[in-house]
C-alpha cells in the first residue's frame, strides 16, 4: 500500500525570470533567464512527498508527447510511481513570469482544461493511506460530479483527504457548487488569495469559519511570508513564516501541502506538521522550479534546526 496518491494537474513550466517589457527589436524581448521545469500541483506534491520518504503515486493525464515524457522521467527519478498516469490528448505547458521577489504570473492554454475521469477507476487511487487533491477547482476537480465520486470512494477506503485549492481558470465554481463534497475533506489548504476569493472574507479566521460552515474538518490558510493559520472546531493556531530569501515561489504551496501531509501520516500533531510544512515551502522558494530545492526530510529537519523553526508561534484559540 502507498502512503499517498496525488491527483490533479501535471504540466511543464516555461519559467522566465527578470522579463524586460521594453522590446530590443520589433519582435524581440530580453529576460534574465529561461528554463523548463516539470510542474503542476499533483506533480509538485508527489515529487516533494517522495523526497520526504513517502511511498507516493500519481494519477494524472499527460499527452503522448515530449513534454509528457519529460514529466514521467522526472517523477520516476524522484521515486514516484507513474504506473497510474493516463497518456492521451496533449500535455499542458504553462509560461511563468517570475519577478525578483519570487512572485509570479502565469499563462495557461486549452490543454489545461482537459478533464480526465479518475472517478471511473477508484482502484487507481484508493490503495493508499491518504489522498492529495492537488488542484481543487481546476481540472479534473472543476466538475462537481467527478469530485464527489472521487471523495466518496476515498472515504469508503478510509483515506485521509487533503485538498489544495486553486483559483478557477476555465470553469468557475463556488463553494456552494461543491457543498456535498466539502464535508468529505479532512484538510483544505487555500492560500490567502484563494481563501478571499471563495469566502469573500478578509481575515484568516473568518475565511476558515466559512469553510468550516460547509463541513470541512480542518482549514489551513497559507499566508505566504506571514506564515499559516489553522482552524478546526476545537482549536486555532497561527505559525509565523521562516526567514528565507525567495527566488521563485512556484510550487511552494504544493511543497507545503506535501510536507504537512507526510508529517500527519507519520503521527505528528498539527503544530509540528505545520512547522515542517512551513520549512518545506520556504526551502522550495529558494531556487527556480517547484521541485529543485527540496531534497529530503533530513535536509528539512536540519534546515529547521538551523533556522530556529521551533521559535515563536501563536495560539489564538
Amino acid at each position: 500500500m502507498k502512503d499517498l496518491i496525488c491527483i490533479g494537474m501535471a504540466l511543464v513550466d516555461s519559467i522566465i525570470r527578470g522579463f524586460d517589457p521594453q522590446p530590443v527589436s520589433a519582435s524581440g524581448y530580453r529576460a534574465v533567464s529561461g528554463s523548463l521545469n516539470v510542474g503542476g500541483e499533483a506533480v509538485n506534491a508527489a515529487t516533494a512527498a517522495a523526497k520526504l520518504g513517502m511511498k507516493t503515486g500519481i494519477l494524472c493525464n499527460l499527452g503522448p508527447d515530449a513534454a509528457g515524457d519529460m514529466i514521467c522521467a522526472a517523477l520516476e527519478g524522484c521515486g514516484v510511481d507513474t504506473g497510474r498516469i493516463i497518456r492521451s490528448g496533449s500535455t499542458p505547458v504553462t509560461t511563468m513570469f517570475v519577478n525578483a521577489d519570487g512572485s509570479r504570473k502565469s499563462i495557461t492554454n486549452e490543454a489545461h482544461r482537459f478533464n480526465f475521469h479518475p472517478e471511473t477507476k477508484p482502484e487507481l487511487f484508493t490503495d493508499a493511506r491518504a489522498l492529495i487533491l492537488g488542484s481543487l477547482f481546476r481540472a479534473p476537480f472543476d466538475d462537481p460530479g467527478i469530485l464527489l465520486s472521487v471523495l466518496k470512494s476515498a472515504k469508503q477506503a478510509g483515506q485521509t483527504v487533503f485538498a489544495d485549492t486553486k483559483l478557477p481558470n476555465f470553469r468557475v465554481l463556488s463553494l456552494n457548487d461543491i457543498k456535498k463534497s466539502l464535508p468529505l475533506i479532512d484538510y483544505i489548504t487555500p492560500n490567502e488569495d484563494e481563501a478571499k476569493y471563495f469566502t469573500g472574507e478578509e481575515e484568516p479566521e473568518k475565511m476558515a469559519d466559512v469553510f468550516l460552515s460547509y463541513g470541512v474538518q480542518n482549514v489551513i490558510v497559507k499566508l505566504g511570508p506571514r506564515g499559516c493559520y489553522l482552524k478546526n472546531r476545537s482549536e486555532s493556531l497561527k505559525l509565523s513564516a521562516l526567514p528565507v530569501k525567495a527566488v521563485d515561489a512556484t510550487g511552494a504551496g504544493d511543497n507545503f501541502v506535501a510536507g504537512f501531509a507526510s508529517e500527519i501520516l507519520r503521527g505528528a500533531n498539527a503544530r509540528a506538521a505545520l512547522r515542517f510544512a512551513n520549512a518545506c515551502g520556504a526551502i522550495c522558494s529558494t531556487a527556480v522550479g517547484a521541485g529543485t530545492a527540496l531534497k529530503s526530510r533530513e535536509q528539512v529537519l536540519a534546515w529547521m534546526e538551523g533556522e530556529g523553526a521551533s521559535g515563536p508561534d501563536q495560539n489564538p484559540g
